[in-house]
């Protein structure tokens, strides 16, 4: 492959000459610049420089390769010229530095607010903004931790607790107990590894772990990070090109992925504002000058435009002559949606209104569960499909009152990613293990040895769905990180 210097590189560095180096290669990407989701800005500020550190967190390393023509890549960079890179240190990255250096010891950990409060202080502003951000005014986001706070629990007493068994099986695979991964992006925005590093802590853990199609690490790395017999599912944004979506099915269902989990409640992504207003930190004057790109969109729109709008009940069935594993539907948020899905056939459910970060106001999976349980008890079909809710499950205390009400296990998200950002590995296992004393205890002191001991008589329910004011929450406030409007300059 034909050697380049840097210095030639460095020449070619404007909107109608654009190269960039990525992982040791050349790519001259003038003409990709318009079709670049993230707008062409994005790529001009590394044009005729190193992109790597930019590229890394967003894009799985296989992505070129799979949507670029091979002639985009020149050649590779001579390794003994010197590279420009546009890396410079600020005043954000040496508060961050300092952050990460002064942290606290992983033990010092002892809930998932902890995670959350470490890594508010450790990642990028831009990392921060796209994990924490939801949608509009984030009614949802901080209703899906609220909701959990009108349920009560009414133990019982004197009963041997000795044993307590938390396991239980998901789609018929087994867990330690009743909690999965749920599928994030960017995971690279958080710790240079990617979603691998939840891989592996899931298989130390012994839970499942559903891979995101928006990872930044690729499908392959992901099963290949797997450890011996471990269960993995995988989450799917239907294209609006069926071909490629058929080819994502068929590619993580041949790699052992165990069931599809098809996301349903993002026909369109949700401003989240938050991701929106990072992007215009610390830009040029010239940042409008980018043709009729819209760049008002902060991660999650950036990587999200081939989502296919018009996804319906009646595809279903063209899912179903295309892989041979369970479908879930993830994303339900009514009663009447829940039946429907048992109706299709689908094997599971995820009650969520997707951390959150899509419509506002839309309630949380917690809140919605009960009717959920009763309309498929009504229409005799409660036994046809397994019930899974997401979203703001941060104690063993919600766990337990989701599996009161029905649920058949919980997925956690958010957590995950700020434990891996702020510890790895390390930090995932031990908010994993966190959850599982609480719930361990919890079972004990509620007074049962099993899930199937877990009734709905164990919760009271009374005020879920009134919206009232709650306890206040203080762990979540401490870390809660508010809009804030648009300051004048002046």
């Amino acid at each position: 492959m034909r050697l380049i210097s840097a210095q030639e590189v460095a020449k070619h560095n404007k909107r109608n000459d654009c190269w960039v180096i990525i992982h040791g290669k050349v790519y001259d990407l003038t003409n990709f610049l318009p079709e670049h989701p993230g707008g062409e800005k994005v790529i001009l500020k590394q044009a005729g420089e190193d992109a790597t550190q930019a590229f890394d967190p967003i894009h799985p390393p296989d992505i070129i390769q799979k949507y670029l023509p091979p002639e985009v890549c020149l050649g590779e960079i001579d390794p003994t010229t010197s590279v420009k890179t546009s890396k410079v240190e600020t005043e954000k990255d040496k508060r961050r530095n300092l952050a990460i250096e002064r942290k606290p010891a992983l033990g010092e950990m002892l809930n998932l607010y902890d995670f959350e409060a470490v890594a508010s202080q450790v990642l990028t502003p831009e990392a921060w903004a796209y994990y924490s951000s939801g949608a509009d005014d984030e009614i949802s986001l901080r209703e899906n931790t609220d909701a959990f706070h009108r349920i009560w629990i009414r133990p019982r007493v004197m009963r041997n607790v000795k044993n307590v068994d938390m396991s239980t099986k998901i789609l018929g695979y087994h867990s330690s107990f009743p909690l999965y991964i749920s599928a994030t992006a960017l995971g690279k925005l958080g710790h240079p590894e990617g979603e691998v590093v939840l891989t592996r802590a899931a298989f130390k853990q012994n839970i499942i772990q559903m891979l995101p199609t928006l990872a930044s690490c690729s499908l392959d790395e992901m099963v290949n990070a797997k450890g011996k017999d471990q269960v993995l599912f995988f989450q799917l944004y239907v294209n609006s090109d069926r071909n490629v979506t058929k080819k994502i099915v068929q590619a993580a269902e041949g790699k052992g992925c165990k069931a599809l989990f098809i996301t349903v409640d993002a026909p369109q992504l949700g401003r989240r504002e938050k991701d929106m207003r990072v992007k215009f930190v610390d830009e040029p004057p010239d940042v409008h000058d980018e043709h009729n790109v819209n760049r008002n969109q902060g991660a999650a729109r950036a990587i999200s435009s081939f989502i296919d709008p018009g996804l319906n009940w009646a595809d279903l069935e063209w899912f179903r002559s295309i892989t041979s594993v369970p479908i879930v539907l993830k994303g339900i948020q009514t009663a009447e949606d829940a039946v429907l899905a048992a109706k299709y056939g689908c094997e599971g459910i995820v009650l969520s209104n997707h951390g959150g970060r899509q419509l506002d106001f839309a309630r949380s999976g917690i809140e919605i569960l009960p009717e959920v349980v009763e309309a498929l008890k009504k229409e005799g079909l409660l036994n046809k499909i397994e019930i899974y809710v997401d979203g703001g499950v941060r104690r063993g205390t919600d766990i337990f009152k989701a599996i009161a009400l029905g649920a058949k296990a919980v997925g956690i998200g958010r957590p995950t990613l700020y434990a891996m950002s702020s510890y790895g590995q390390a930090g995932v296992e031990r908010a994993i293990q966190l959850l599982k004393d609480e719930f361990e205890m919890i079972m004990r002191l509620a007074g049962v040895n099993k899930l199937e001991d877990i009734r709905p008589e164990m919760v009271d329910i009374k005020n879920l769905s009134d919206h009232i004011l709650v306890p206040k929450n203080y762990l979540f406030s401490d870390v809660y990180n508010k809009l804030i409007p648009t300051k004048s300059k002046l």
